[in-house]
């Protein structure tokens, strides 16, 4: 975690805070980690005043809490939350019964090791998205959020390159640049060229990192959240679920309609599929 909070870190920026916000931080500094009741009576500040300020503490990064429930509340609106605490009490969107609030933990710096190729963090950075893709490249890494510059990743994938660990060349066709990919990788790519395989099909939600379409293969992006899927057909996108909506990337019949509508929302129960359409008299 120590690596990837360092990548993700912003040198010498300090957040201009509320004064609400600020009120609560210097509580939480002098008292430590602080019950919702215990902060408000510290703070002085009334129950809608403090859950603003810890949004926005949170928001910034200074405050976290030990349990979800609190940082959901904060997330849920206000009249939701208040419904919400009218009819049950102990909610998860009660922010004032959540547990306690405290300063978030620093990163824990990292030591140098003999004969790095870089910073502690991005040699562990590169090395992690060797194993996460097997072969990478500048384009493949477009929604990667935290990372390091490319032009470092780079300088410790030809490093790597030079020892023998990892191939640079071309693995994938139709991007610039240099790309680096693992032993096993590039020897399953080329396993996969040469292979007439069947037809697999492979839903996955539109948060997940494998999310590529729109970046390794033709089209729109989609967007990442949790609520919207997509659909690869041997690797390449043929339907996405987005607003609750399906759209079909290729022409197909009635019937493949529902065969790929039921394969993108992948239902576990029969009851919950989609009725197939009656065949044509």
């Amino acid at each position: 975690m120590s690596h990837w909070q360092e990548a993700g870190a912003v040198p010498d920026e300090t957040p201009t805070l509320s004064p609400k916000a600020q009120a609560a931080l210097d509580s939480l500094r002098k008292l430590g980690a602080s019950f919702f009741s215990d902060l408000q009576h510290d703070t002085g500040l009334i129950r809608t005043e403090l859950e603003l300020a810890l949004g926005e503490l949170v928001s910034n990064g200074l405050v976290t809490c030990d349990s979800f429930a609190g940082l959901r509340g904060l997330v849920t609106p206000a009249e939701k939350r208040n419904r919400l605490r009218r009819r049950l009490r102990g909610a998860e969107a009660h922010v004032d019964e959540a547990g306690r609030w405290s300063l978030t933990r620093r990163p824990r710096p990292n030591t140098e090791t003999p004969g790095a190729l870089a910073e502690p963090h991005v040699e562990h950075i590169a090395r992690v998205l060797l194993r996460r893709y097997g072969v990478v490249f500048r384009k493949l890494l477009e929604r990667e959020d935290g990372l390091p510059p490319w032009r470092e990743l780079f300088y410790v994938y030809r490093r790597l390159e030079a020892r023998g660990e990892i191939r640079g060349g071309r693995f994938v066709s139709g991007f610039s640049g240099e790309q680096f990919a693992l032993a096993d990788a590039a020897a399953l790519l080329r396993k996969v060229a040469d292979t007439q395989a069947a037809d697999e099909h492979v839903s996955i939600s539109a948060a997940d990192p494998l999310n590529l379409a729109g970046i390794l293969t033709p089209g729109e992006k989609v967007p990442r959240q949790p609520g919207n899927r997509v659909l690869f057909e041997n690797g390449v996108p043929v339907a996405v679920q987005t607003g609750g909506e399906v759209r079909y990337l290729k022409p197909v019949d009635a019937k493949a309609e529902w065969e790929i509508k039921n394969l993108l929302i992948r239902k576990q129960k029969p009851g919950g599929y989609f009725e197939q359409p009656a065949r044509p008299q």
